[in-house]
């Protein structure tokens, strides 16, 4: 495999990338009418067009992934998150079509991108799950039945997708039938499937997930745990690695689980099993993510592991490069995702140009991003800017950094989640640990951060003003200097 197509953008796309050049194996990159300046599409060896801005009109498309594939000679296709990364349907094309996808096979993917299947097949080897039904359910006075048993509060979940889409918490049995009519239009629109099924509800829950990587030649290892349970409208912000809660007996316990359920699909590649955690650190399966995560720096930065060079080396057929026992927990590691998102404003997408873009440097600090200063974001795509990273030798120290980080990463021209970390970091519930998923409702008021917003507004204004005065400045006194701008140096840089 000496060449590979990355079918995504932005920053994943620049991150597998990265990897993939120290290991002196080329890149192509894909991209929209969006993207056509972007990051990754400089980076990359060569470039492919494969449409228009929207992602159903080009990221989406697996036959214009696998067709640039072809045109470039490219014998493996990474796809990064998002996007294709866990359509079976797309794998097995891929595969069909004589090329290698950097990922698990499509009848692992299957199987565990329902949630019902994925949890039939984690059964079998005795893996705790949360009490409810094990099959769909459709006909309402069933499941009404069924929940009564469960015992309320009960949870709604749909059976073929994610993201806090066709769930719905139903505290009674009053209000069921509306809720789980809402659940099943939800999850048809979401999926094509309104399929759900009925869990009880664990009232102050921990999202803690483990990492596994898995080979063809039948080894599996986990990278331990990372807490992710810092969320909005049931999706990620905050996450980091290791959690402040769990013992070593129960992250042992936590990670056998996790390589079991990985080998009941004899999975190849890197992957996530996730769990959901109640105050008395009791641990159930949720599902297993087929693809690499968003918050996999953290880990990477507690183990010293490369998890994208671990990903190809497995689809090139080669072992994984490490064994179990040579795994050990070094220090702490925190992440933010910075999202072009108003938390004031019930964290709602926001777009415009990045007219100031200033990324923070320094000890234990890791930028993710694909973004330079003047770059729009684009409506198309997921808002997420970067995801920044700090490590420390321990929590404290990881958090005191990740503050400081903050504190020297400027944008202006949008809103961002920023100082909604700022927030967090500073909150006696997270620099204790005692916090749970519910931590945005119980200690986030958009009031909070109204202050700081007017700060930063009054600084931006200052510093444009300044920027404005030097340039008459330089104007009026006919300075004449060769300039190259940070753009035409990054396009050499990235040529």
């Amino acid at each position: 495999m000496q060449k590979i197509l990355v079918a995504n953008r932005g920053e994943i796309a620049l991150r597998v990338m990265r990897s993939a050049r120290e290991m002196g194996i080329k890149t192509v990159a894909v991209y929209s009418t969006a993207d056509r300046d972007a990051l990754h599409v400089r980076y990359a060896d060569e470039a492919v067009f494969i449409g228009e801005a929207p992602s159903n009109q080009s990221y989406l498309v697996a036959e214009k992934i696998i067709d640039a594939c072809k045109a470039t000679g490219a014998e493996g296709i990474h796809p990064g998150y998002g996007f294709l990364s866990e359509n079976a349907t797309f794998a097995r094309m891929v595969r069909e079509a004589g090329l290698t996808l950097i990922g698990p096979s499509p009848e692992a993917m299957e199987i565990m991108g329902n949630k019902l299947s994925a949890k039939a097949a984690a059964m079998k080897y005795n893996i705790p799950m949360v009490p409810g039904t094990e099959e769909a359910i459709t006909d309402v006075p069933e499941a009404k039945k069924r929940a009564v048993e469960v015992g309320f509060p009960i949870l709604i979940k749909a059976a073929a997708g994610g993201g806090g889409k066709g769930m719905r918490i139903v505290e009674n049995e009053a209000s069921f039938e509306e809720q789980m009519q809402l659940a099943v239009s939800e999850a048809t629109s979401a999926f094509g499937d309104g399929s759900v099924f009925i869990e009880r509800y664990v009232s102050s829950p921990r999202h803690i997930e483990i990492q596994v990587l898995g080979d063809t030649h039948g080894n599996i290892v986990h990278l331990f745990e990372r807490d992710c349970s810092v969320q909005r409208r049931h999706q990620k912000v905050v996450e980091e690695a290791p959690s402040a809660v769990l013992t070593p007996e129960i992250r042992a316990a936590m990670g056998k689980c996790a390589v079991d359920v990985a080998r009941s699909v004899n999975y190849t590649g890197a992957g996530t099993v996730e769990f959901i955690m109640d105050d008395q650190l009791n641990f159930y399966f949720l599902e297993m993510n087929t693809r690499l995560q968003v918050e996999h720096p953290v880990t990477e930065l507690i183990t010293g592991i490369d998890l994208v060079k671990e990903q190809i080396q497995i689809a090139r057929g080669e072992p994984v490069s490490f064994k179990q026992e040579d795994l050990e927990i070094k220090g702490h590691a925190v992440e933010l995702r910075v999202y072009a998102e108003d938390p004031s404003n019930n964290f709602l997408p926001d777009i415009g140009t990045l007219q100031t873009y200033i990324t923070p440097k320094g000890p234990g600090v890791r930028v993710d991003d694909g973004f330079e200063q003047g770059m729009e974001i684009p409506i198309y795509y997921d808002p997420m800017i970067a995801k920044l990273t700090t490590y420390g030798k321990d929590r404290a120290e990881a958090i005191d950094r990740m503050k400081r980080a903050i504190d020297e990463y400027q944008i202006t021209g949008i809103t961002t989640t920023l100082a909604f970390g700022r927030f967090v970091m500073e909150h006696e519930a997270f620099t204790t640990g005692n916090f749970d998923t519910h931590f945005v409702a119980k200690y986030f008021t958009p009031d909070v951060l109204k202050a700081d917003n007017e700060d930063e507004a009054l600084i931006a204004a200052l510093v444009t003003e300044k920027l404005l005065s030097a340039t008459n400045i330089k104007n009026e006194a006919s300075v004449s200097k060769s300039e190259t701008s940070n753009w035409e140096r990054n396009r050499k840089l990235y040529s």
